[in-house]
């Protein structure tokens, strides 16, 4: 069993449902255990402002499967609730689920990159990330406090639990 952490996020057709849909789906991937997940965070868009904001969160899941099996499974997930593919980048999206690290491996494969090659800058991914592996250090060497000192807690809000 690997650790992997996954990046949610949605701003499209009610964005809470979205993402719980998302884990109760990555509950039952195969060959997975849900370990745990972060609390829901509202951040600004990235890209085109004229969006919804989105609502984010961090899930670590504990698998077997191998990273590009994942990765397929994690855009079934993202089809299965509606995400469309579009050629705007950081475009509105029903569900984005990005894999941000894969245990200790580092990849560069044309389909994905690990640890994910922008979460450095973005908060709605380091702050959640921080509630469930506070002293992480990823496969490159970057150790999440360091990260999380650079980046700072703008554009987002933690959601009360009991939304």
């Amino acid at each position: 069993m690997e650790r992997v952490y996954i990046g949610l996020g949605s701003n499209l057709a009610e964005p809470l449902q979205q993402l719980r849909g998302a884990l109760a789906a990555l509950a039952q991937l195969p060959n997975s255990t849900l370990a745990q997940h972060s609390s829901f965070y509202s951040s600004d868009p990235l890209g085109p402002a004229d969006q919804p904001r989105y609502v984010n969160a961090v899930a670590a899941l504990d698998t077997t499967l191998e990273p590009l099996q994942l990765l397929d499974a994690l855009q079934t997930i993202e089809r299965e609730q509606g995400r469309e593919r579009k050629a705007e980048r950081w475009g509105p999206r029903t569900l984005d689920l990005d894999i941000l690290a894969f245990g200790q491996r580092l990849l560069n494969e044309p389909r994905l990159q690990v640890p994910h090659y922008h979460m450095h800058a973005r908060p709605f991914v380091l702050y959640p990330l921080a509630e469930l592996a506070p002293q992480l250090t990823l496969a490159d060497g970057r150790r999440l406090p360091d990260l999380l000192q650079a980046c700072p807690f703008e554009g987002l809000e933690r959601l009360p639990a009991s939304l």
